[in-house]
């Protein structure tokens, strides 16, 4: 299955990210990316580019979307929709010590 995702690149503390089509089971930074759809920087809103013609053709295809690129993508009128939230994941609980029942 095909992911729209975004791919970090820039120098260290200044981030910026490319939106990339990727097959879901690798990673981004796995270099194996189909396409590039766009850029996003996160401290310059203004030089967000996004190829809204491909990213369509990829999510007609079937592509699906990272939650943090789908709330990207509605902010910029590409998708309709409301935004998702972005939940962390849930963090491991340790394992409980047996307790000796009486």
């Amino acid at each position: 299955m095909l992911t729209i995702r975004l791919q970090r690149i820039g120098r260290t503390n200044d981030p910026s990210f490319r939106l990339v089509l990727i097959e879901s089971k690798r990673a981004p930074r796995s270099g194996s990316f189909k396409e590039i759809l766009g850029s996003y920087d996160p401290r310059h809103k203004a030089n967000t580019k996004l190829n809204s013609e491909r990213i369509s053709y990829w999510l007609s295809k079937g592509a699906t979307t990272s939650v943090t690129v789908h709330n990207l993508l509605v902010g910029a009128k590409i998708v309709s929709g409301k935004t998702k939230p972005i939940v962390p994941a849930p963090k491991a609980k340790p394992a409980e010590a047996e307790k000796p029942t009486a």
